[in-house]
């Protein structure tokens, strides 16, 4: 890879406190930029409920074409009471679902380390947290967010929603091998979740997954229901090297493991399948506290690291953006999210200066 080469990145803050985070994200890249010597064009697009505002779609054809020709994407967040009351497909979410299925991001890859300076700050104990660094893999385009039927209609006088939980052999086995694939590289152990004793779309799913792990020997194979899966990331969290399970399941189990960390504001993520990967924090819009400086950049600048280190091949520099949050972790530092009671918290943008400066 040529570093001197321009990188396109199309940035889209989203709502609430997706603009916010976003702006310290920038701040990050244009460090990284002066620091390595690099070369990057970032350009703005909208979805969600901003563009809903202001093109009356989620998601906007120039936003789709403005994405389709950069090397990466990067995403606040989406959503917001203001916006709830709109038919289904003019729902704010509706714009991410579509930029993922045009863009072919079939799968989404979501880490959940714990930092030593936060074990303390997680609502679970210490002895539990020690030495959890986990990955979850979610089939992204897939099963029942995307499955037909689906829809609201009246049956004997009332209504009735419906939602199919659809799955093939080829979406499987792609998000499975990727599963493994991500298990090589880390402690080679991959837990599939499913709910193949009810349903037979899990069925299916683990007698593909097995197939597939007769490519890769030197990765440990297990099965794991998801009700007891969401009960061992509480009870027993160190046991987890990487999680590959469907859409719906792991929309919730990664979510879930958000609180390992201490906060849902911690988690990046990232998006691939395609030509372009899409990087964005777990976290929501949290209106609740949108525009005051309150939001924890921290998710959204770790996606900028997931970023260079799954687009560009940029180890050093992802290795750096990681390191300068630990840094600021450890010398105490929290935004309200991560505060015990007492505490004195900093802002988005004060959070955002001390993972520059520690660069």
């Amino acid at each position: 890879m040529n570093d001197s080469v321009i990188k396109h990145i199309t940035i889209i803050p989203g709502d609430g406190i997706g603009k916010e985070v976003a702006e310290q994200a920038v701040l990050v890249i244009r460090k990284i930029e002066s620091l390595f010597g690099h070369q990057f064009d970032i350009q703005e697009a909208y979805a969600g409920g901003a563009a809903l505002d202001l093109f009356g779609v989620p998601l906007p054809e120039e936003t789709i074409d403005l994405c389709k020709k950069s090397d990466a994407i990067l995403l606040g967040a989406v959503g917001g009471p203001k916006w709830d009351q709109l038919p289904p497909e003019l729902k704010p979410e509706k714009g991410i679902l579509g930029l993922r299925k045009s863009l072919g991001l079939f799968a989404n890859l979501r880490p959940a380390r714990i930092y030593p300076s936060l074990i303390d700050d997680s609502p679970l104990k210490g002895e539990i947290l020690n030495g959890v660094d986990l990955l979850i893999v979610r089939e992204l385009t897939g099963g029942i967010y995307f499955g037909e039927p689906r829809g609201t209609s009246f049956v004997n006088g009332e209504e009735v929603g419906i939602n199919t939980e659809v799955y093939s052999t080829s979406e499987i086995k792609r998000i499975a091998q990727v599963g493994f694939e991500a298990a090589l590289k880390r402690r080679g152990v991959l837990t599939s979740v499913d709910k193949a004793n009810v349903l037979e779309s899990s069925q299916l799913w683990r007698r593909i997954v097995i197939e597939v792990a007769k490519e890769y020997p030197n990765v440990v194979l297990n099965h794991m229901y998801v009700d007891n899966c969401a009960m061992q990331l509480i009870a027993n969290p160190s046991q987890f090297d990487v999680i590959v399970t469907s859409n719906l399941f792991g929309d919730i189990l990664s979510d879930e493991a958000s609180m390992l960390t201490g906060s849902i504001g911690m988690l990046p993520s990232a998006s691939l399948g395609g030509q372009i990967g899409l990087f964005e924090p777990v976290h929501g819009t949290a209106p609740d506290i949108a525009g005051q400086d309150k939001a924890n950049p921290i998710g959204m600048i770790a996606s900028v690291a997931m970023m260079f280190r799954h687009s560009f091949g940029f180890e050093k520099e992802a290795k750096a953006v990681d390191d300068a949050i630990g840094h600021v972790l450890q010398s105490r530092y929290r935004t309200a999210d991560l505060m015990k009671e007492g505490d004195d918290p900093i802002g988005t943008q004060a959070m955002g200066q001390l993972i520059l400066k520690n660069l």
